[in-house]
């Protein structure tokens, strides 16, 4: 099961395998508060079209249309979502972000393309 989740809020014994999946490292948040088990940068959007995005320069359709080519070209991306969908068949993953809305971050996409890839 994938489940995803800010990094300001509390870990939980629920999240199971925490994976923080933002470029840059939280303001505020030490790696003892982050208990996190893995931070992977590749399966992030580059900084390119991070910066875009939070500019406003494109809209969410047009992102999640980039992210997932980027997705599609990055061999180690393709790798790492190949490795947590295995994992999330055998107990629960929670991707981490510090953005403020998950329902409109990359985080959404990533999940559905771990889902159905």
């Amino acid at each position: 099961m994938l489940k995803l989740k800010r990094i300001y809020e509390a870990a939980e014994d629920t999240d199971g395998y925490r994976i923080l999946a933002d470029r840059l490292w939280p303001r505020g948040v030490s790696k003892e508060e982050a208990q996190i088990d893995a931070w992977n940068k590749d399966i992030t959007p580059s900084n390119e079209l991070r910066k875009e995005y939070h500019s406003q320069a494109i809209d969410f359709a047009e992102f999640s249309m980039e992210y997932r080519a980027e997705l599609e070209k990055n061999a180690q991306a393709l790798e790492a979502c190949r490795e947590i969908a295995q994992k999330a068949k055998d107990e629960t993953v929670t991707l981490l972000t510090a953005t403020k809305d998950i329902a409109t971050s990359h985080l959404v996409i990533l999940k559905d393309y771990i889902e159905n890839a």
